[in-house]
């Protein structure tokens, strides 16, 4: 296996464990009852969540992108 793909094995895991720990209360749900408020700001460790989770989302597309061309 090469490094490649085996980012492409770890890097979901860890987007897909960084969007459990964001707040289930957001988004859509938060509409019908989950949250008090329309909209709340992303404060603190939400926010360092929420960027570290596109960073990684990124990441991937870009591993991803590379093994298709090499």
């Amino acid at each position: 296996m090469s490094a490649l793909t085996i980012a492409q094995i770890i890097i979901p895991v860890i987007v897909i464990t960084l969007i459990l720990l964001q707040d289930r209360s957001s988004g859509i749900g938060g509409i019908f009852g989950g949250g008090e408020s329309f909209y709340q700001k992303r404060r603190g460790m939400e926010k360092i969540i929420l960027w570290v989770t596109a960073f990684f989302i990124i990441l991937f597309v870009i591993i991803s992108i590379l093994k298709l061309v090499l």
